[in-house]
């Protein structure tokens, strides 16, 4: 049952850039859509308890602690950056190009002597992440200067600076611009994060916590589909050994006797396998079907 604010609003704000794409599509699985038009900042959303607005990540902690914002989203990364103090309602695992966390590295050029990050003593180090940067260096207890790197860092190394601190997923970007890993800094996240006064509101807690279920939802569902097929009595046991699932398949009487539906949840990745092994065993009538939410 919808409890109703009163004209209450949740004030939501929307990593723009590199995460933007990526987030309106975990809404729209969750159930949301938001139009984002070029010209503003203030998306709409089918949510009339909900009003967005577009923050760079960057940023995003700092609104949501201050209660500029009452939730949003953006990476841990920036979240230490800023040492705000936040709520950390769900970690989201979803990036710009793949689901699984990002890594903030240490990069040199390739023909560099920097094998490790002891060797940066006395060098100098560009960054975005700077506060970050500098607890790992002296956590390493390494002397360097950190300065601040607003976009295009790769290139800082052709200009006069001995290493980056960079994000990467998949290396790509480095090795295109001829840079080695010497280090992990940090890992990071995409974080659902609420301001600590609002988290304390009866009625907006209640509906942050129904939008992280959702979201949370929508991101278990990113990589699995759904699997159906008809098989007989008689080959129900091969069957089931080929197939993985989430918890056990759900299984149900046909109009025949002999026969039964065979309904299940398996990784993406694996059901080009397992098809045709399924059709070996007996299975038929196979269906595919893509999923919006898994809700534990």
């Amino acid at each position: 049952m919808k409890t109703k604010s009163k004209g209450l609003k949740l004030k939501l704000g929307i990593p723009k850039g590199s995460l933007q794409e990526a987030t309106v599509r975990m809404f729209k699985k969750a159930g949301f859509y938001i139009g984002i038009s070029e010209r503003s900042y203030f998306p709409s959303i089918d949510d009339d308890e909900i009003e967005v607005i577009l923050f760079r990540a960057q940023e995003m902690s700092k609104y949501v602690e201050d209660g500029i914002l009452d939730i949003g989203i953006t990476g841990n990364d920036w979240i230490m950056e800023n040492s705000s103090r936040v709520v950390k309602v769900a970690d989201l695992i979803y990036a710009k190009q793949s689901m699984r966390p990002v890594r903030w590295v240490l990069a040199v050029p390739q023909e560099s002597k920097i094998k490790t990050v002891k060797d940066l003593n006395g060098k100098k180090v560009a960054t975005e992440l700077v506060n970050v940067t500098k607890k790992y260096l002296k956590d390493n207890k390494v002397r360097a200067s950190v300065e601040f790197s607003w976009g295009a860092t790769e290139v800082k190394v052709v200009i006069g600076v001995d290493a980056i601190v960079e994000v990467t997923e998949t290396g790509s970007s480095l090795r295109a611009n001829k840079l080695r890993e010497v280090a992990t800094v940090c890992e990071s996240t995409t974080q659902f994060i609420a301001n600590r006064k609002s988290w304390m509101i009866p009625w907006k807690r209640n509906k942050i916590e129904n939008l992280a279920l959702l979201l949370k939802g929508a991101i278990a569902a990113e990589e699995k589909v759904g699997l159906k097929m008809n098989v007989a009595k008689k080959d129900l046991k091969e069957v089931l050994a080929i197939l993985p699932s989430m918890k056990k398949p759900t299984i149900s009487h046909l109009s025949d006797p002999e026969w039964l539906d065979v309904d299940t949840i398996i990784d993406e990745k694996v059901v080009k396998y397992l098809i045709p092994e399924l059709k070996r065993a007996g299975a038929q009538g196979i269906i595919e079907y893509p999923l919006n939410k898994v809700i534990y």
